[in-house]
């Protein structure tokens, strides 16, 4: 995200694996006095939809080369070559990681069927049909009022922790609304 939109985010200094533990993870990044509010609507939307516009999938499919996390919750990542695959695949994984945290969940797995096999085809399908497409470009992943601020030396809007892959550039839309569409 750094290269894309520089200004908007910390820099990376380092990042790695701890030698003793190998599963665990470290990243240092440039430290930056915050101002507690969230950014005004204008600027911080131009800011996503330059990181948008400025960032495109290296090989042109949807994913991303490594896991990352939503919080606890490591994301599906694996290259797909439609929005559709990789939307469903990763909606797959969060109901199962939901049932191996939190025991079985009936209601959502007698819904499952439909969501994969109806819901999500029938909303991202036609997106990539009669000669549209969907450009996966870089999206932070996890984009909230908790991973935003204002820089008090630029006075510009931040954006951080992400959890970073390429997608549509709607895709917060799509998962917000295939779990509205799952619970009615």
């Amino acid at each position: 995200m750094h290269s894309i939109i520089e200004s908007r985010t910390p820099k990376p200094i380092t990042w790695g694996s701890f030698n003793a533990i190998s599963d665990t993870h470290y990243y240092i990044c440039k430290f930056h006095e915050l101002k507690d509010e969230v950014p005004g609507p204008v600027e911080f939307c131009k800011t996503i939809a330059d990181l948008h516009t400025n960032s495109w999938s290296p090989n042109g499919k949807f994913g991303f080369h490594v896991v990352t996390y939503n919080g606890n919750l490591p994301q599906k990542n694996d290259w797909k070559d439609t929005w559709e695959e990789f939307f469903t695949s990763g909606f797959e994984r969060i109901l199962d990681i939901n049932v191996e945290r939190g025991g079985p969940w009936e209601e959502m797995e007698n819904l499952r069927p439909a969501m994969t096999t109806k819901v999500i085809p029938r909303l991202l399908r036609p997106l990539e049909m009669n000669g549209r497409t969907v450009n996966p470009c870089l999206v932070h992943g996890d984009l909230w009022c908790g991973n935003t601020a204002i820089d008090t030396v630029t006075n510009t809007p931040l954006i951080f922790d992400p959890a970073s892959f390429y997608a549509h550039n709607e895709c917060k839309c799509f998962i917000s609304l295939s779990f509205c569409v799952a619970i009615f």
